[in-house]
């Protein structure tokens, strides 16, 4: 399984590398020194080399892997619109994940709110993110970036002795212009699992 992502990872690369570096470096947005683009994926150090990339100075033979190589290779230079926010299902083509989506990415997260909500600025810090002081009808509310151009906007509400807890995870506007949808409801997804094992 792993030499398979490893395959397709690379397939993204060969893309990635074949556009000029400066289009490259400020599309990403990365720093580029020694052959290799420097950025910061799902809440790590990222390294992408021409046949392979290191998180947190470890190879990636796995999922997220793909999704960083799929996001350099699709994205533009075009700046990200964050108003107005759009849910997932609100893209072009996004009905067919929609349901791996709330399960996976919002409603994983469901029975850890009142932790979460603990440690939200660890959380926010580690994701280059910022809290959403704009937030109305919610009990907390912040923004993430797994990858640079791809904010994941949560809004969180805690249970009380008439609503259960719930997670909601909104995109920027023109998110699917710097990665397929697939790979939006992947990036949340993974991202999730991320938040989750900081917690653990």
């Amino acid at each position: 399984m792993a030499e398979t992502f490893i395959h397709i990872q690379q397939e993204y690369l060969k893309k990635v590398w074949s556009r000029p570096i400066p289009e490259i470096e400020e599309a990403l947005p990365a720093r580029y020194q020694d052959n290799l683009f420097h950025l910061q994926a799902f809440g790590e150090p990222c390294e992408l080399h021409p046949q392979k990339i290191l998180l947190a100075g470890e190879p990636v033979d796995h999922a997220v892997g793909i999704l960083i190589a799929m996001y350099a290779s699709s994205v533009t230079k075009e700046a990200v619109q964050f108003h107005p926010l759009k849910a997932f299902k609100q893209f072009q083509g996004a009905m067919g994940y929609q349901a791996a989506f709330h399960t996976n990415a919002e409603r994983a997260l469901i029975p850890h709110v009142e932790e979460i909500q603990k440690r939200q600025e660890e959380i926010i810090a580690r994701f280059s993110g910022f809290r959403n002081e704009e937030a109305r009808r919610c009990d907390f509310s912040f923004t993430l970036f797994p990858l640079p151009k791809i904010p994941l906007y949560y809004i969180f509400n805690l249970p009380d002795e008439e609503f259960p807890a719930s997670v909601t995870c909104l995109f920027a506007f023109n998110a699917d212009h710097f990665m397929p949808v697939a790979g939006l409801a992947d990036t949340a997804e993974y991202t999730a699992k991320k938040i989750l094992q900081g917690l653990s």
